[in-house]
């Protein structure tokens, strides 16, 4: 049993799937969890009374709307990337150090660069503290060139232009701060080592890839509805909204030139006014957020995620799978995946081989079939969250 004092830059929730399983998989193994989160939007008294009996003790901390605005500015006046600045507050950080002080935690887990800088800070104000473990998540240094590259968004470009350099300098330099860092995927790892370069200092890199709930995301024995196309996630994520632009600008007026009836679902939270207004077509569904995906899953003929750019693990494409979902998506989703093309998963980067496949699927039910079951024994043998915690806690035990 090892004590973690874990550091949320939000409410853990089954849609912050990473830092929710990670957190309720160590309690199930006995460990005892103190967490610290900021607070993060209306849900999080719901997603709270679920992590209570997993923890020992929970701090929030609410971080108001000026208080982040000023760290932004003051971020933007130095070297200090804006995703390292978003919860830069000085409750959070006298909060970490509290802990710190009180000598009850073997261990530290901070997750993602919005909360790594928090973390630095405190520990630069304590005499000792525990050894730290920096879950970066993804290479977000990654993302932004991907952003800058390929976002039909002249708005996500920009952002993504304005915190580079800073973000690949932080990246770079953030593992001579904690004892060990884990990440999602080996591209991933490979990019933060890259940016190090030949250094030899800064700590050791894992991946701990992402799981999928496989217990809560099952296959359904419901009729799916014919000719149903779903794309799910969070839609104001920028590179989300790339992919819907993708499939409903580009790959599904082909489908409909030979499949008039094809309905598609865009199912997610915070869809912007220029995805919102897809809905006018009547084969076109825009939903919002939607309190159980699952409904939605086993309704679908395909999943697609037709991802322009990104990083790390698409929770999206287990989650299909794991319904036994058939799922079409673009190769740069699959390198963090070992799920076979053509066995487990389609595999399109063009608009017009991304049409056939949905095509194929929709023609051939028993292929489909075929494809989604295979798609769900992937995940049973690939992406368990009980074995991604088992490797986190030899990762606790090395520091």
């Amino acid at each position: 049993m090892m004590r973690i004092l874990m550091i949320i830059p939000y409410v853990p929730s089954p849609i912050r799937v990473r830092s929710y399983q990670l957190l309720r998989h160590l309690a199930q193994r006995g460990h005892q969890i103190t967490l610290i989160c900021a607070e993060d939007g209306p849900d999080d008294e719901a997603n709270l009374g679920t992590l209570r009996p997993l923890c020992t003790k929970i701090q929030v901390i609410t971080i108001p709307r000026q208080a982040r605005i000023a760290a932004y500015l003051r971020a933007l006046v130095s070297d200090l990337p804006l995703q390292a600045a978003h919860c830069l507050v000085p409750a959070f950080i006298e909060a970490i150090k509290a802990e710190f002080r009180s000598g009850q935690h073997d261990v530290v887990h901070i997750e993602h660069l919005r909360a790594a800088e928090i973390a630095r800070v405190a520990a630069a104000q304590v005499p000792t503290r525990p050894p730290m473990i920096l879950d970066a998540v993804d290479s977000i240094s990654l993302l932004f060139e991907r952003a800058a590259r390929s976002s039909p968004s002249l708005r996500a470009r920009a952002m993504a232009l304005l915190d580079l350099a800073r973000t690949k300098h932080y990246e770079a330099t953030c593992g001579q701060h904690v004892e060990h860092i884990i990440i999602t995927s080996p591209e991933d790892a490979w990019a933060l080592q890259t940016l190090r370069g030949m250094q030899l200092q800064g700590a050791p890199i894992t991946v701990v890839p992402n799981g999928v709930d496989l217990t809560y995301f099952q296959p359904s024995e419901a009729e799916r509805a014919p000719a149903t196309i779903i794309f799910s996630g969070k839609m104001s994520y920028h590179a989300n909204e790339a992919a819907a632009r993708f499939l409903l600008d580009s790959i599904m007026p082909l489908v409909w030139t030979q499949r008039p009836d094809a309905q598609v679902i865009l199912a997610g939270a915070n869809p912007g006014p220029a995805l919102r207004a897809y809905a006018r077509n009547p084969q076109v569904t825009v939903t919002g957020f939607v309190p159980d995906l699952r409904t939605y899953l086993a309704r679908a003929t395909v999943a697609v995620a037709p991802m322009r750019y990104g990083v790390g693990v698409q929770n999206k494409v287990l989650e299909a799978m794991a319904t036994a979902t058939p799922v079409v998506t673009t190769r740069q989703t699959t390198v963090a995946l070992t799920a076979r093309p053509d066995h487990e998963l389609l595999v399109a980067d063009h608009a017009e081989h991304f049409a056939q496949a949905i095509l194929k699927l929709l023609a051939e039910p028993p292929y489909a079939q075929t494809l989604g079951n295979a798609g769900r024994t992937y995940v049973e043998q690939a992406h368990n969250w009980a074995a991604s915690a088992m490797l986190l806690e030899t990762c606790y035990a090395s520091v």
